[in-house]
């Protein structure tokens, strides 16, 4: 993204934006985020006996006349069947059956101002209090169907059957398609669209079945249901709004399964005296004048409502293409895809990516990640992947934590969402691209999968509100340190040497001074990310080395314990003679390709010379994961608001060829002329 105080040079995206007054449907889903709560590890307890959650879904199914596929795909669709021992889930939800219950308490400490017109809505909002309507049908109290989950999916049971008896005469469905109105009413939508995509979700679930173990070790089977043909129209019993989404001459570039409106993003002219000074994207025609060949995803670390607020905000000069609600997975296209936004910081990565933001907080970890979100976002994922020839990998699915920083001082600053609460194997799963072996046991290449429910570990993050000064306002801020102790966890941690006691790897340009690296969320130099690619350098028992970052790092992998998959890969290593070779962390074409009056206009001097990173090297010996065949290096320029400048909304293609590599937690490239690629 671009700073406002320097038009039209890359920089990374500010820490936190400011926070705006939010709309209801916003609101409710500001309190996934309001603390980090720990989560016990299976390691950590005794695991419960197999079949017993399996077994309360059919008794509740049984005692509330609930078809039993339909209770558990709803409660499938919501948490994965998940339990989380009795804490909070996304959403202020809790238990499988995602019960919510909303208090002054959770508000005060998200620091939602008693000012604001939407506290006193949200206290009263049915949709965040169905754990005491569900108490109620029960006879018992909130408090009970949010912490026993037998007592949870009762309540749950009881809501569906109570919601199907309102819309069949005070007669329950004599079909499982009969209940289609009722699991749409469970998604507490106030929109149609919304629970109609909630309910076509359920049935779906339905129709091809599920398996899964869950975090406390319950494995659940839905078995496929077929000939399910549910009157879709059943909606309208419900009495929601039809939305009409805002005038808009774009069309949203979605899947027809996806609830989605357009909403553009600021394209405005600041200064009239000066046709550089604009917001918040640059026009381009892609694919047709530069491919596109990454869809990255960030988190928002703000409310939808302020997202949206913002990037239609030209002084924020910042955007992104969709912005994706928590609260009912709905996405929002800001700018269409043949333009640039400004989103990660990184013109050699976004002016060949669609970014996505997700309205969540990174710190807050796997609590803001509601499965709403993650359907719609792979929907979302997979449709683009599908019409751009994306490939439904790692090297090119990225995360803002992925894509490095273009300076010496940027490399450190770089943003780091979505962080380690987000679950890439689950996000893979649902994109139908599982990360699984491709090569046999004893590969050089290995993925990371170290399991994410299964993978506790500890983070800190003290909150920087450095970010906020440029956007006054109600931010939001944290005690220092925020901590997320045995959370499930996207990496695994790297050392030194093949043991705990050993130093944790240093990255040279987060650690200047040496020091060992650390468990904060944003030390990301010490943490290799699901589903990266990575080349092994050495094997110990219990323990695999990779080649990252030019070190040799250590990680926990064994038998009973893998964190790895076998691949196979393409690889780079130095060509032969050289002790070693520079790495790269953008693109840009030769000096030689620019003509000489866009060289004039720009100053004189030829913009943005490709300049080796001083800290990062590739010594000889060492090999790193190629992510795929090697490109000419190249830079878009969009100079004035209208097009008007020499060769503006062009892209200035180089002779030079690179590779892109996974080098550490982030990308990288080198030159391909300094090293050889290995099958």
């Amino acid at each position: 993204m671009h700073s406002p105080l320097s038009p039209h040079t890359p920089e990374p995206r500010l820490g936190r934006p400011r926070r705006r007054a939010v709309t209801l449907a916003a609101a409710l889903s500001l309190l996934a985020g309001l603390s980090v709560t720990a989560v016990t590890s299976t390691a950590a307890h005794a695991v419960d006996p197999q079949g017993r959650r399996q077994a309360e879904f059919a008794a509740a199914a049984q005692e509330f006349g609930v078809p039993l596929p339909v209770l558990e795909a709803v409660s499938y669709y919501e948490t994965r069947w998940e339990a989380h021992a009795g804490q909070e889930n996304a959403e202020a939800g809790y238990g499988p059956m995602n019960l919510t219950d909303l208090t002054t308490k959770e508000l005060d400490a998200d620091g939602l101002s008693t000012l604001s017109p939407r506290y006193a809505d949200l206290l009263k909002a049915p949709a965040e209090h169905t754990a005491p309507a569900a108490a109620a049908l029960l006879g018992t109290d909130a408090a009970t169907v949010q912490s026993d989950e037998a007592q949870n999916i009762r309540g749950g049971a009881a809501l569906l059957a109570q919601y199907a008896r309102g819309y069949g005469r005070g007669e329950l469905p004599r079909t499982v398609d009969g209940w289609y109105a009722a699991a749409a009413r469970y998604s507490q939508a106030t929109e149609d669209k919304v629970a109609q995509t909630f309910a076509d979700g359920v049935w779906d679930t339905m129709r091809s079945g599920q398996t899964r173990t869950t975090q406390d070790g319950q494995q659940i089977t839905l078995a496929p249901v077929p000939g399910l043909h549910p009157n879709r129209e059943d909606v309208t019993k419900l009495g929601l709004k039809d939305v009409t989404p805002p005038k808009s001459d774009q069309k949203p570039e979605c899947p027809p399964s996806l609830d989605c409106d357009v909403i553009p993003g600021a394209y405005t002219l600041l200064d009239p005296n000066n046709l550089t000074d604009y917001g918040s994207h640059d026009l381009a025609d892609r694919p047709h004048d530069l491919q596109i060949r990454y869809i990255t995803l960030h988190t928002t670390d703000e409310t939808y409502d302020g997202t949206l607020d913002l990037f239609r905000d030209p002084t924020y000069a910042a955007g992104a293409h969709y912005v994706v609600r928590s609260s009912d997975g709905h996405v929002t296209q800001m700018i269409p895809t043949k333009d640039i936004a400004w989103d990660s910081g990184n013109r050699s990565f976004y002016q060949h990516s669609i970014g996505i933001e997700q309205e969540a907080w990174a710190t807050h970890g796997a609590a803001w990640f509601s499965e709403d979100l993650y359907r719609s976002t792979a929907s979302l994922v997979k449709y683009l992947a599908a019409k751009y020839d994306i490939p439904l990998d790692r090297a090119h699915i990225l995360g803002h934590d992925n894509v490095p920083g273009t300076t010496e001082s940027g490399v450190a600053t770089q943003h780091w969402d979505p962080g380690p609460g987000w679950d890439w194997e689950h996000f893979f799963d649902l994109l139908g691209a599982p990360i699984h072996p491709t090569a046999a046991p004893g590969s050089p290449v290995v993925a990371i999968k170290p399991g994410f429910a299964h993978n506790p570990q500890t983070t800190t993050y003290c909150d920087d509100v450095q970010g906020y000064k440029q956007f006054p306002g109600p931010y939001r801020s944290f005690d220092c340190p925020v901590t997320s102790t045995d959370a499930p966890s996207s990496f695994v941690p790297l050392y030194t040497a093949p043991s705990t006691t050993a130093a944790l790897l240093s990255d040279p340009y987060l650690h200047k001074d040496g020091s060992p690296g650390t468990d904060a969320m944003n030390d990301w130099g010490d943490k290799a990310p699901t589903g990266e690619q990575y080349v092994v350098a050495d094997r110990r028992p219990g323990w695999t080395a990779i080649w990252f970052g030019g070190q040799e790092a250590w990680f926990q992998d064994s038998a009973a314990h893998p964190a790895t998959v076998p691949q196979q890969a393409l690889r780079i290593v130095p060509k032969p003679g050289r002790t070693s070779i520079p790495v790269y962390t953008t693109a840009y074409p030769e000096a030689s390709v620019y003509p000489p009056d866009f060289v004039a206009f720009e100053g004189g001097t030829p913009p943005r010379p490709q300049t080796a990173r001083a800290k990062y090297t590739i010594p000889a010996g060492q090999s790193y994961v190629a992510a795929g065949p090697a490109v000419n290096t190249d830079s878009y320029y969009a100079i004035n608001y209208d097009g008007s400048a020499p060769y503006d909304q062009h892209d200035f293609v180089g002779q030079t060829k690179v590779y892109e590599i996974v080098y550490n937690h982030r990308m990288a490239f080198v030159n391909a002329a300094d090293v050889d690629l290995v099958k």
